[in-house]
């Protein structure tokens, strides 16, 4: 062990443990401690909750940090996210109004084994050099100029040593949040529940309903994050490479308190009164379960994530939003991708102030945008017609700005991101404005959707800004994209209020994504 590193990074999770190989990828020189406090290897399966990945956490592990041989023999393809509502009784999942993709998208994303992850990562960050310790505990952190001092025990034993850039990996403990008194509630309030059980437990067999068969092409839903939507909540099935199945339930605290599900007995009950054939399937392989987990109120918010005084949080250690739509390993990979570049200027000689002060404020604002898809939103979550039209909108706002800023590595680019400032401030007003109608829309609209499917996918423009995301791009013409995308979606706003005003028909079960004239695409 030295006694001088350039980063120690508390916490060897999949936050740390991918920050530390992004740094030796880009600065191979640098001298990196990574400390884990759980004793490696960590059990596959029954370890950690955060197992689905959409496009920015997939392609940060699969390009950024070049894990895709790994991704393609030890972990499973990810079917897209599939979404079947509340038709009132949930008995027959072929009779459930379904919202998924026909077809493999093309932009890939994966389902995540965390164990046998982060155990790879665990190795693999050892060959490229950093020194990672498992049984270390972090007991404290003393910031100084030119080093922090950062005292742990190993096994047991106590140690010491400094380091230029400490970054705090450490989960939900939060050791920096906790020391600098950064904690700050979120206003979106959830619970959920989880365990995993050992085999496949593949929905394609829940039904022998030919004709519901034949919607998808492939028949292999089970490999989609299967989400099961009712008033307040939404239940999930994800498979995972070792051959066990996640299942978790997530409540908004106000609809379904968090001890009605905080036992797998009440987990059980709670299934047999809102998802009954889930249930079922449950029961009958409950010899199978290999652990139950939960958490009260699990979405949190920090004061300040990244210092000029050469600190950082990243993953749950910072911020965390809501595990719909996956968004975990997105922030994972943007902010370890802003951590990594304030590193390299520091490194560089940079001073690194101007940096620290602005991607906090964009970090944190892309929390507070992302908890704006959540907060209150619950309640919409059974509703086919409403629903579908606010997942349509929140993958256009995904894949429009968010993801395509990320596949174009500028979040990093500090000159970049200050010069479409106004643009994303309008974006976001937008954003919120948008969250707000569809719970109005949701409040008088009594349609129920049945035995019927869209694919947001399948929508031609929003087909395309999926599979445009890794275009090339030079800052002209990406800058003229994002104008275009956000003028879209301000078209978009308007064609899903004016789908709104109808009243369709009791019999139309169609789909309910409003289609809109595209631009044509902007090319470097």
């Amino acid at each position: 062990m030295r006694a001088h590193y350039d980063v120690v990074v508390l916490g060897g999770g999949l936050a740390g443990l991918t920050l530390a190989r992004q740094l030796l990828q880009e600065r191979p020189s640098l001298h990196v401690l990574v400390l884990e406090k759980r004793t490696h290897p960590a059990p596959e399966a029954a370890h950690k909750v955060g197992e689905s990945s959409v496009e920015i956490g997939a392609h940060y592990f699969g390009e950024v940090l070049n894990l895709k041989d790994h991704m393609a023999e030890r972990q499973l393809p990810k079917f897209g996210i599939r979404y079947f509502y509340d038709d009132g009784v949930n008995r027959d999942i072929a009779h459930r109004y379904e919202l998924g993709p026909k077809r493999f998208p093309r932009v890939p994303s994966f389902q995540l084994d965390r164990g046998r992850l982060e155990n790879f990562l665990f190795e693999e960050d050892r060959r490229q050099g950093a020194e990672v310790l498992d049984q270390a505990i972090t007991t404290d952190v003393v910031l100084g100029d030119p080093s922090h001092t950062v005292q742990f025990t190993q096994a047991g034993k106590p140690f010491s040593v400094t380091c230029r850039w400490v970054v705090d990996a450490t989960g939900r403990r939060g050791f920096l949040k906790g020391k600098f008194g950064l904690r700050r509630p979120s206003p979106h309030k959830a619970n959920a529940t989880w365990w995993r059980v050992a085999k496949p437990l593949k929905l394609d067999d829940w039904t022998t309903d030919a004709d519901w068969q034949g919607r998808v092409d492939t028949g292999k839903r089970w490999l989609s994050t299967n989400h099961f939507m009712g008033h307040g909540y939404w239940v999930w099935f994800i498979p995972l490479g070792s051959g066990s199945t996640s299942v978790g339930i997530v409540v908004d605290d106000d609809i379904h308190p968090y001890p009605t599900i905080n036992r797998i007995e009440r987990s059980y009950a709670w299934l047999d009164a809102h998802e009954p054939q889930a249930a079922e399937v449950c029961r009958d392989h409950h010899d199978l379960v290999e652990d139950f987990l939960g958490l009260h109120h699990y979405p949190h918010g920090c004061a300040r994530v990244y210092s000029n005084e050469r600190w950082a949080l990243t993953g749950e250690a910072g911020v965390f939003t809501d595990p719909f739509y996956s968004p975990g390993s997105d922030f994972i990979g943007v902010g370890n991708d802003l951590i990594t570049e304030m590193i390299l200027r520091d490194g560089d000689g940079v001073d690194i102030r101007r940096h620290a002060s602005a991607f906090n404020v964009f970090y944190l604002r892309l929390f507070e945008a992302f908890t704006k898809v959540y907060e209150h939103q619950y309640q919409i979550f059974g509703h086919a017609r409403v629903m579908t039209a606010k997942v349509a909108w929140d993958n256009a706002c995904y894949w429009g700005v968010s993801a395509l800023l990320f596949f174009q590595r500028k979040y990093r680019d500090y000159t970049f991101i200050q010069s479409i400032d106004p643009l994303l401030r309008r974006f976001f007003a937008l954003h919120v404005h948008m969250q707000d109608y569809l719970r109005d829309w949701y409040r008088h609209d009594t349609t129920r959707l049945v035995e019927g499917m869209a694919s947001v996918v399948d929508e031609p423009y929003l087909w395309r800004l999926q599979n445009e995301l890794d275009a090339t791009h030079d800052d002209a013409s990406l800058k003229a994209t994002l104008e275009a995308n956000v003028a879209w979606l301000e078209r978009f706003a308007t064609a899903i209020k004016d789908l709104a005003a109808t009243t369709p028909d009791a019999s139309d079960q169609r789909t309910i994504i409003p289609p809109v004239e595209a631009p044509e695409p902007v090319r470097s």
